[in-house]
């Protein structure tokens, strides 16, 4: 006699195989999809997204043996989730109220494809219930779940009161729609107001944004919680009544609001507030009638006290890291749950195996603001998934191009282990494999982030990167030890090119010089410093004194490369040289972070001394767009008079809106940009007397 206990065991192992399968079949795939072939679900599939997630979801649909459809703007004619799916349709121009966002043509689409479901992926129409509404009109199944739900949790007024109702702790504050600045001159929200004037901008600009994005201007108030943690639960549930937990995932790493790094389990949860938020996370979706994949947020302030922040109706961002640590395909499992089919799992079989942490790449600069978008082509593209237990979800390739129009992800990096800390060792060997040319990205900053001896002994709020750095992030500090790594690697590397230089087809180009160099005296400029070191070689070996300390580098010295792994003195490192020239400059991404380095013989840098320097260009009267973008609004004009820190205008760049503000008191100049135009990053807006 088989128990139901038993019977459970051998449903686990036939559909979900959590720990065999889990992080270990392959290096870029770290969850299991099992298809039953009984199990009947769809033909065809349309993905009403792009980029990465469009690729996540194609994945598991080709090993379901499900035929699936992209739709594309005109720019993403070539991109890699079109290339990646059996049939594509046009939807639009890039604009993605015009491609994306355009439900007749995406309809038109479904119809002209015969697809008989939808994934929507995040972001775009994922948690519109009209578009629910309008597929279930044509008996096209929204894989997600019902316009109901939807609508309840995507009201985040409507939705605190559910949740109220439903014995779900919820954050004090106004409980209504907030419709003018009076309303909430007492108030904080997802932009902090400490002051009456910081309340009305916010209100401003917060208004602006949620017009621009979601196209409902109207605003929630609650109380603000100081040196909170941004902690989610992820649920699963299906028609039949039926929902589980899947754990929790950290995501308190954030900047402007927008998650950076993410994990799971959270260092800070112990099993009863676990139990307790998940409880909570089921009654929620059971109140609402939920079917499909969804994300209950909570923040948890220091005494493990939880309350709800908003319900998410779709797939998450950082769904990876639950997959990793429970081993189930949440996108799999969303289609069977769509189909009709109950889940195969109690609560008690859901584990936590291991620890995951997810990187979020993005085409950012982390210098400014802890990464404003950057765009340009991916001339070089290198994903580390030659790496144990590194997964990436990525929708792009070399040559891909980051626009404007559309969020700057590059990637999810995700590392998985058996405890934090190798999952950590394993994203720091990955950020530092990450080949990425052609744009800037926030790679130096993800990587101080996960070294950070905050971040590894578990110490993190949602104000970890301001507090860690509060006159911004600067990049990679280097210690004594550091610099003359850094240093010495750099002569290593300079040494090298020169030898190569002088051999053609592995023979020296002057057949009269007696024999090769083994000894140099060099100038490495780093940092504003100068370092004067000796350098002697043996094979692959160099060793360099530098301020009379002895460094020992070797390695390949391939510098066809775009990887440069070495090891200095004794432990292994990669760095990449990102460029170099003949007149001894080069730059090598070392621990992160880019530096710049000018290598000279001694008489070059004797010389170079009476070089004349260039005089840095006056910035306080002069107002430059910080990224690519589009102005939104010009708010002063020639002949005015500005105040230090008064609005001149604003840009909005992949969703978000950016006020620029007036270095000094001055007057305006001369006005170079208007509402409406798009500028590039470095364009000069406004000059200043």
């Amino acid at each position: 006699m088989i128990t139901s206990t038993l019977r459970r065991v051998l449903l686990v192992a036939k559909h979900a195989s959590f720990q065999s399968r889990c992080c270990v079949a392959s290096s870029r795939v770290q969850y299991s999809t099992v298809y039953d072939s009984n199990e009947k679900t769809f033909d065809k599939i349309l993905i009403a997204n792009r980029g990465e997630i469009a690729c996540r979801v194609m994945k598991t649909c080709k090993k379901m043996g499900i035929k699936t459809v992209a739709v594309h703007s005109d720019v993403d004619a070539s991109a890699v989730h079109v290339k990646m799916a059996d049939e594509a349709v046009c939807v639009g121009p890039a604009p993605t109220n015009k491609s994306y966002l355009n439900m007749d043509a995406i309809m038109d689409a479904i119809r002209k494809t015969g697809s008989q479901a939808v994934h929507p992926g995040y972001g775009f129409l994922s948690e519109n219930k009209e578009f629910a509404k309008r597929l279930a009109a044509e008996d096209v199944v929204f894989i997600g779940p019902d316009t109901h739900a939807i609508h309840a949790m995507g009201d985040k007024i409507e939705s605190k009161l559910l949740a109220k109702a439903a014995n779900v702790n919820v954050i004090p504050g106004f409980d209504g729609v907030v419709e003018a600045t009076r309303v909430i001159l007492w108030g904080k929200g997802m932009r902090i107001a400490w002051n009456d004037d910081e309340t009305r901008e916010g209100f401003r600009l917060s208004s602006q944004e949620a017009a621009s994005s979601f196209g409902d201007d109207r605003l929630l108030i609650e109380k603000f919680v100081d040196n909170p943690r941004h902690i989610e639960i992820q649920v699963l549930a299906d028609k039949h009544g039926n929902a589980l937990w899947l754990n929790e995932r950290e995501c308190s790493i954030q900047r402007r609001n927008q998650k950076v790094v993410e994990e799971a389990p959270s260092t800070f949860l112990d099993p009863e507030t676990r139990r307790a938020m998940g409880e909570q996370a089921v009654q929620l979706a059971k109140a609402v009638q939920y079917s499909s994949a969804g994300t209950v947020e909570f923040l948890v302030d220091s005494n493990k006290n939880f309350y709800f922040l908003e319900m998410n109706t779709r797939l998450q961002v950082e769904h990876p890291i639950t997959e990793c640590i429970t081993g189930l395909d949440l996108v799999q499992q969303m289609i069977r749950v769509a189909k009709g089919f109950p889940l195969l799992h109690k609560q008690e079989d859901i584990p936590i195996n291991g620890w995951a942490i997810e990187s979020r790449v993005y085409a950012e600069d982390p210098y400014k603001s802890f990464g404003l978008p950057s765009i340009g082509r991916l001339s070089q593209y290198q994903e580390p998934i030659n790496l144990p237990k590194v997964r990436v979800d990525s929708g792009i390739q070399e040559g891909s191009d980051i626009s404007i129009y559309y969020d700057p992800m590059i990637s999810k990096l995700v590392t998985y282990g058996a405890t934090r800390a190798e999952a950590l060792q394993r994203m720091e060997a990955a950020l530092d494999n990450y080949v990425i040319r052609g744009v800037t990205h926030n790679i130096p900053l993800l990587r101080e982030i996960i070294t950070h001896p905050r971040f590894i002994s578990g110490d993190i709020t949602t104000n970890f990167l301001p507090e860690e750095y509060p006159e911004g992030f600067k990049g990679h500090q280097l210690t004594s030890e550091g610099r003359r790594e850094l240093v010495a690697t750099a002569a290593a590397l300079y040494v090298s090119a020169q030898l190569r230089s002088q051999r053609f087809l592995g023979n020296l180009r002057v057949s009269t010089t007696p024999q090769e160099q083994r000894q140099w005296e060099l100038c490495v400029e780093l940092e504003k410093g100068s370092h004067t070191v000796a350098v002697s070689r043996s094979g692959s070996t160099f060793t360099v004194e530098v301020d009379g300390v002895k460094v020992e580098v070797s390695g390949e010295w391939n510098l066809a490369s775009a990887l440069l792994p070495v090891t200095i003195n004794r432990t292994p490192r990669v760095l990449q040289c990102l460029s170099r020239d003949a007149g001894g400059d080069i730059t090598l991404q070392y621990l992160g972070t880019q530096f710049k380095v000018r290598v000279l013989s001694q008489l070059v840098s004797t010389l170079s001394a009476h070089m004349p320097e260039k005089v840095p260009e006056d910035t306080s009267s002069i107002l430059r767009s910080p990224m690519p973008g589009s102005v939104v609004a010009v708010s002063v004009k020639p002949g005015d008079v500005v105040a230090e820190g008064q609005e001149i205008c604003v840009i909005e760049a992949m969703k978000m809106q950016n006020s620029l503000i007036a270095a000094k008191a001055a007057k305006v100049k001369s006005v170079h940009c208007k509402a409406g135009e798009t500028v590039g990053e470095g364009d000069l807006l406004v000059q200043l007397e």
